[in-house]
């Protein structure tokens, strides 16, 4: 079994500087989507090579996959994981678009996109669960539908600090915020909850266990127990909020967002608070199995997912 602090999602070093991510960036913007991708598929093929851990945590996503599925979903072999690597590249290149506004609104096709538009013309917020599946960037299409539409995303960047510093310098849209967070104290569940008042979205993925071993829950993912972080629930019950989740991959060059109900409010009873948690945390496993099932190659956890685990707090 991979060691715990090692494999710890948060102890992912980030691969690169933040001059060479500028350096790239420009060369993205001079020579267009095609001629960075050409100088970013050799870099992936060194990192796939030469970062054992990495390629070890795809083939171990990937045969799980395969195995839940019956080999319908897809072959765990080696080129599979290339080109799970080079799914990954080619994210990046989406990400740049989105921040740097070069996202159509053509390549992004919103399902569920009426209950959104009800949500925002009445101008009340909620919270939004997300994953690492796809390119959770795109969720910034979500404020171009209503003119109300504030998106803030909660992030820990400890891991990437350079890439979303990027983000930041490239991207002039006020309607989307990064909110860097490793934990959700008073101060910010007050100013999360002041801003839904005003009818903004807090986005949040759900499915990294926590930075600092904070709690986690037991739930079946593609046929096995993995931790899932208890926070994102906690924080919604807090809100007194609806809940949505939201799934964004791409299909033949255009990315399918799907935003789906998830609860009107999430509600933990005193007496079966924990009962309570593993249903809502089932709940999203469910769904976030169901679009992993549709793209595995776009499941951008590269690390031991069913052997990362956090410390239970004490009780």
């Amino acid at each position: 079994m991979a060691d715990k602090k090692q494999d710890h999602w948060a102890n992912v070093e980030e691969v690169g500087v933040y001059w060479l991510m500028r350096f790239m960036f420009g060369l993205y913007t001079i020579g267009g989507r095609f001629i960075f991708l050409i100088i970013l598929y050799p870099v992936v093929s060194y990192y796939f090579l030469s970062n054992k851990q990495a390629r070890s945590a795809s083939m171990d996503f990937l045969q799980q996959v395969e195995t839940y599925s019956s080999g319908k979903a897809i072959k765990a072999t080696w080129l599979q994981s290339y080109r799970h690597f080079l799914q990954f590249a080619e994210s990046m290149v989406d990400k740049l678009s989105a921040w740097n506004n070069k996202l159509n609104i053509e390549d992004v096709v919103i399902h569920g996109r009426e209950g959104i538009v009800e949500q925002l013309e009445r101008q009340e917020g909620g919270m939004i669960l997300g994953s690492h599946l796809g390119n959770v960037e795109v969720c910034r299409a979500l404020a171009t539908i209503n003119k109300h539409a504030k998106l803030n995303i909660l992030v820990h960047t400890k891991h990437a600090e350079n890439f979303n510093r990027l983000l930041k310098d490239v991207s002039n849209n006020e309607t989307v915020e990064l909110i860097q967070v490793t934990d959700v104290g008073p101060s910010l569940a007050i100013t999360l909850d002041e801003k839904i008042s005003r009818g903004e979205f807090i986005f949040i993925v759900g499915d990294r266990i926590p930075v600092n071993n904070g709690r986690t829950l037991k739930a079946t993912f593609l046929g096995k127990q993995a931790d899932f972080a208890q926070g994102p629930f906690i924080l919604a019950a807090l809100m007194k909020c609806p809940v949505y989740t939201l799934f964004c991959i791409k299909e033949k060059g255009v990315h399918q967002l799907y935003f789906e109900h998830f609860s009107d409010r999430i509600k933990l009873p005193r007496k079966s608070r924990e009962a309570a948690l593993s249903e809502y945390i089932q709940q999203f496993a469910n769904r976030l199995e169901k679009y992993s099932l549709i793209a595995p190659l776009q499941w951008f956890n590269f690390y031991h997912y069913w052997q990362c685990t956090a410390e239970k707090e004490p009780s």
